[in-house]
Protein backbone atom coordinates (compact mmCIF):
# COMPACT_ATOMS: atom_id res chain seq x y z
CA UNK A 1 0.00 0.00 0.00
CA UNK A 2 1.19 3.44 -0.69
CA UNK A 3 2.72 4.95 2.39
CA UNK A 4 0.74 8.60 1.52
CA UNK A 5 -2.70 6.48 1.23
CA UNK A 6 -1.85 4.53 4.49
CA UNK A 7 -1.26 8.18 6.72
CA UNK A 8 -4.65 9.12 5.24
CA UNK A 9 -6.73 5.86 6.02
CA UNK A 10 -4.96 5.62 9.48
CA UNK A 11 -5.71 9.38 9.88
CA UNK A 12 -9.54 8.69 8.66
CA UNK A 13 -9.94 5.78 11.01
CA UNK A 14 -8.35 7.78 14.00
CA UNK A 15 -11.00 10.42 13.28
CA UNK A 16 -13.68 7.91 12.71
CA UNK A 17 -12.89 6.71 16.55
CA UNK A 18 -12.63 10.04 17.97
CA UNK A 19 -16.23 10.88 17.00
CA UNK A 20 -17.32 7.56 17.99
CA UNK A 21 -15.72 8.28 21.99
CA UNK A 22 -17.56 11.84 22.01
CA UNK A 23 -20.51 10.59 21.04
CA UNK A 24 -20.24 6.84 23.29
CA UNK A 25 -18.86 9.82 25.87
CA UNK A 26 -22.08 12.30 25.51
CA UNK A 27 -24.71 9.34 25.82
CA UNK A 28 -23.18 7.81 28.52
CA UNK A 29 -23.02 10.98 30.66
CA UNK A 30 -26.03 12.68 29.85
CA UNK A 31 -27.91 9.33 30.69
CA UNK A 32 -26.17 9.11 34.10
CA UNK A 33 -26.22 12.90 34.48
CA UNK A 34 -29.67 14.84 33.14
CA UNK A 35 -32.73 13.41 34.14
CA UNK A 36 -35.40 12.38 31.20
CA UNK A 37 -38.06 14.79 32.01
CA UNK A 38 -36.42 18.63 31.66
CA UNK A 39 -37.77 21.16 34.77
CA UNK A 40 -35.63 23.59 33.47
CA UNK A 41 -33.98 25.03 29.96
CA UNK A 42 -30.34 25.16 31.35
CA UNK A 43 -28.30 22.94 33.14
CA UNK A 44 -29.03 23.20 37.29
CA UNK A 45 -25.00 23.39 38.85
CA UNK A 46 -25.63 19.56 40.07
CA UNK A 47 -26.17 18.99 36.46
CA UNK A 48 -23.44 20.76 35.04
CA UNK A 49 -21.23 19.25 37.78
CA UNK A 50 -22.07 15.94 37.44
CA UNK A 51 -20.92 16.21 33.46
CA UNK A 52 -17.73 17.87 34.66
CA UNK A 53 -16.86 14.66 36.43
CA UNK A 54 -17.99 12.52 33.95
CA UNK A 55 -16.16 13.52 31.02
CA UNK A 56 -13.18 14.21 32.78
CA UNK A 57 -13.79 10.46 34.28
CA UNK A 58 -14.24 8.97 30.79
CA UNK A 59 -11.06 11.29 29.54
CA UNK A 60 -8.84 10.17 31.52
CA UNK A 61 -10.16 6.37 31.29
CA UNK A 62 -9.53 7.32 27.39
CA UNK A 63 -6.03 8.15 27.85
CA UNK A 64 -5.05 5.57 30.29
CA UNK A 65 -6.33 2.97 27.68
CA UNK A 66 -4.66 4.07 24.92
CA UNK A 67 -1.49 4.37 27.14
CA UNK A 68 -1.82 0.47 28.22
CA UNK A 69 -2.82 -0.69 24.47
CA UNK A 70 0.48 0.91 23.15
CA UNK A 71 2.33 -0.44 26.11
CA UNK A 72 1.15 -4.10 25.12
CA UNK A 73 1.61 -3.41 21.54
CA UNK A 74 5.32 -2.63 22.01
CA UNK A 75 5.20 -5.45 24.31
CA UNK A 76 3.99 -8.33 21.97
CA UNK A 77 6.44 -6.33 18.93
CA UNK A 78 9.22 -6.87 20.70
CA UNK A 79 8.09 -10.54 21.45
CA UNK A 80 7.28 -11.12 17.92
CA UNK A 81 10.67 -9.43 17.31
CA UNK A 82 12.76 -12.08 19.88
CA UNK A 83 10.96 -15.33 18.59
CA UNK A 84 12.22 -14.73 15.06
CA UNK A 85 15.37 -13.55 15.76
CA UNK A 86 15.37 -16.87 18.13
CA UNK A 87 14.32 -18.70 15.67
CA UNK A 88 16.11 -17.40 12.53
Amino acid sequence: MDPMKAQQLAAELEVEMMADMYNRMTNACHRKCVPPHYKEAELTKGESVCLDRCVAKYLDLHERLGRKLTELSVQDEEMMRKGAIGSG
